[in-house]
């Protein structure tokens, strides 16, 4: 018979350990926009996109507890999630540089509320800020889909501490 533990066992690995794990499973890379009050463009990349739901259509991305952009994301009613294309690593890198107006030289359209979609992107959705799951070190942001697009453009992958198109080689 097998008893349930109320409590997780005692980790025997350390946050390296963990992290070196976690970088053997392959995800795709997305850029998350939203506009400020302002007007202002933010934007951040984040690997931890999944879907939820399909009725009604939910998906979930993650954002550190200690994320500057964390009042924003918290406080906005809707943003976009832009899934990156093979040949787009360049963008990854641009948004998750501590880079002041991450926005310089990219290429974008206006949602129909107002926040920014990547030019070439393989998908597009643009999210209602349904809730938010504080757990660990993170918040778990779940959207409801209002509108979304995608293209046939490979989308950039994620594995081992690098990017690689489909193709499995480094970009």
């Amino acid at each position: 018979m097998h008893t349930r533990s109320p409590r997780a066992a005692k980790r025997d690995f350390d946050s390296r350990h963990f992290r070196n794990a976690l970088s053997q499973f392959a995800t795709g890379i997305t850029v998350i926009t939203t506009t400020l009050a302002d007007g202002t463009f933010l934007g951040l990349t984040a690997s931890s996109f999944n879907s939820v739901s399909l009725d009604p259509p939910l998906v979930l991305w993650s954002l550190g507890n200690v994320a500057s952009s964390m009042p924003a994301f918290t406080g906005n009613s809707h943003y976009v999630v832009n899934v990156l294309s093979e040949n787009q690593a360049h963008l990854a890198e641009q948004f998750a540089s501590r880079k002041k107006n991450r926005f310089d030289g990219v290429e974008f359209s206006l949602s129909r509320t107002g926040h920014p979609i990547l030019n070439g992107v393989s998908a597009w959705f643009e999210c209602h800020n349904r809730s938010r799951y504080p757990e660990g070190d993170h918040v778990i942001f779940v959207g409801e889909v209002e509108h979304c697009e995608f293209t046939h453009q490979a989308p950039l992958i994620f594995h081992a501490g690098q990017f690689l198109p489909p193709s499995g080689k480094p970009a």
